[in-house]
């Protein structure tokens, strides 16, 4: 439960909610970091959706936390673990999708040339962010194929984490209410214990609605933790 005073009002937790607590230790031996799309579009000033994501992104600290995430898992030794989203020529010509798949294609976000092409990848909305390159280009850290629309469905995320032993989850990256809860939702019903860590993720603020408020009542209902980065980093480096 986060007790930062200074968290906005709006996402504190409450202070007399009647959920009961769940007894989750995380367990090195078996957890690894999954992150979330920690690419350019996202989490960039240059990137396509900052309108919508920058003030949650920047509120939250997430950029910074995502690294603290990283290189923490690294140093603790767990898996880390990478479930990108792409977009290929041939996504653009779906016949139909909600909303904010129509925005996303619109804008070209997470656009790429082909899945074998990287023309134009680098430094490109798709691309992950530099800070993050030394951390997932390692040659350690599993780059899962893309998700297509929100959760791991239609990605190699779950064969991934069972061939390296893992049942419990540190969930971080974006957007908080969509990929992020996606992800979250298949993961738990897939046998997983999962901790979201809360300000490494951010989501669209919009007339339609404050994705990130969203996010954190379906946490508090969902995931086995709800914790802080220097929550996580203290059992990463106390382990």
């Amino acid at each position: 439960m986060s007790t930062d005073s200074n968290v906005n009002s709006l996402y504190r937790d409450p202070e007399n909610g009647v959920l009961p607590k769940v007894d989750f230790s995380l367990d090195l031996t078996r957890a690894a970091l999954v992150v979330i799309d920690p690419q350019v579009d996202f989490l960039s000033e240059k990137g396509v959706t900052w309108s919508l994501v920058g003030n949650s992104v920047t509120e939250n600290g997430v950029v910074g936390h995502l690294e603290q995430l990283f290189a923490a898992s690294k140093q603790a030794g767990i898996a880390v673990v990478i479930s990108p989203h792409y977009y290929y020529p041939c996504d653009h010509t779906w016949e139909h999708g909600g909303p904010l798949e129509k925005m996303m294609h619109d804008v070209g976000m997470f656009d790429r040339t082909s899945p074998l092409d990287l023309t134009g990848f680098d430094g490109s909305g798709a691309d992950f962010m530099p800070q993050y390159k030394p951390y997932i280009l390692d040659g350690k850290t599993i780059i899962c194929s893309p998700h297509k629309i929100y959760g791991p469905q239609t990605n190699d995320l779950t064969l991934q984490l069972r061939k390296q032993g893992v049942s419990q989850v540190i969930l971080a990256g974006m957007a908080a209410n969509l990929c992020v809860e996606s992800h979250l939702r298949d993961l738990v019903e897939q046998g997983f214990e999962v901790v979201v860590v809360r300000d490494a993720t951010a989501a669209p603020q919009v007339p339609e609605g404050d994705g990130y408020q969203a996010a954190l009542i379906n946490y508090r209902f969902i995931a086995h933790g709800l914790w802080t980065t220097a929550q996580v980093l203290e059992q990463l480096q106390s382990r």
